[in-house]
């Protein structure tokens, strides 16, 4: 049997290699006292550290060319205590478009009226009492068949409510609703019909409800249609918001608009197939940069929002 001639075996310099890492990339370790700006530009220039920067370049490249930021968040987000930070974005005139699933409406909204929000589903469940507080059911529900007659989307529609009923919402200021309504930024709700607590209650008017919905996805595909160039972020939204953002796209391109160069980026606790194809993969297809970024809302958010501000007015390179 033939034996290999281990002596014959070829080598070469590793100063000849090429490497996927190298010192420059190197994070720097943190040190007392240190600010935001010096944390920020120690993180290592690989892999997430990496993505999150750019992203954030992006969108500040996006928000200084009027390009829109089109921001699309689960009701998680409002849940771990993010609305100031996302308010606050709104505010600088980083976002530009707002897109939420029903339960994120619909915790922003109770918010806004007590100033808390998200009940012990467990326990309500045992009896039946899950959902049914009147006041979100009534109101909400009400809200949605003003805006449907006079032909407005869902989010205007309570975003007008609140603003119109300023003596009932004592902590509108911490509504994104209600923020996106003053500064007159759109804002969608995107609600699949069964999937609410206010669907519960004998308020609920299916065909306003439907109306309302199908209003705000035809303004979003209206914001869509000028996302070349602009930046679209997915904060924890598994199926509802990944599947409109495509129907989105694919209406405008379906009308000749030009949609292809821009950012796609997913946040989330763990990765899930729709984001990751629906709004990373095949939106960006054609051409652009896709993302995605895995770790808790509580902390991504509020670092995404800093780097942000950092690229903005803090001079970092």
């Amino acid at each position: 049997m033939r034996k290999f001639d281990i002596k014959k075996i070829k080598t070469y310099s590793i100063l000849k290699r090429k490497n996927k890492v190298n010192k420059y990339e190197f994070a720097r370790p943190h040190t007392k006292g240190s600010s935001l700006k010096e944390f920020y530009g120690s993180l290592p220039d690989i892999l997430a550290a990496r993505d999150l920067r750019c992203i954030a370049r992006d969108i500040v490249d996006a928000r200084r060319r009027k390009k829109p930021v089109i921001f699309m968040m689960g009701a998680h987000v409002i849940k771990c205590g993010l609305s100031p930070v996302v308010i606050d974005l709104i505010k600088r005139g980083i976002i530009s478009c707002i897109a939420v699933n029903g339960a994120g409406m619909i915790h922003d909204f109770e918010i806004a009226l007590i100033g808390s929000t998200s009940e012990d589903v467990e326990c309500a469940l045992k009896d039946g009492s899950f959902g049914m507080a009147d006041e979100t059911g009534r109101f909400i529900n009400n809200a949605i068949k003003i805006g449907a007659k006079k032909n407005i989307g869902m989010g205007r529609a309570i975003g007008d409510f609140i603003s119109g009923e300023k003596d009932k919402f004592s902590y509108r200021n911490l509504s994104i609703l209600y923020n996106c309504a003053l500064k007159g930024i759109p804002l969608t709700v995107h609600v699949g019909i069964g999937t609410d607590i206010i669907h519960q209650h004998p308020s609920c008017d299916g065909s306003s409800v439907g109306k309302a919905s199908l209003a705000d996805f035809y303004l979003l595909a209206e914001v869509v249609s000028k996302l070349e160039g602009g930046v679209v972020i997915n904060f924890g939204s598994a199926v509802i918001l990944p599947e409109v953002f495509l129907k989105a796209l694919n209406i405008a391109r379906n009308l000749g608009f030009k949609v292809r160069d821009f950012t796609a980026a997913d946040f989330d606790m763990v990765r899930h197939y729709r984001p990751a194809q629906n709004i990373v993969a095949r939106p960006t297809a054609l051409g652009g940069r896709g993302y995605t970024i895995t770790g808790h809302h509580e902390i991504m958010l509020p670092l995404l929002a800093a780097f942000l501000i950092e690229e903005l007015y803090g001079d970092v390179k």
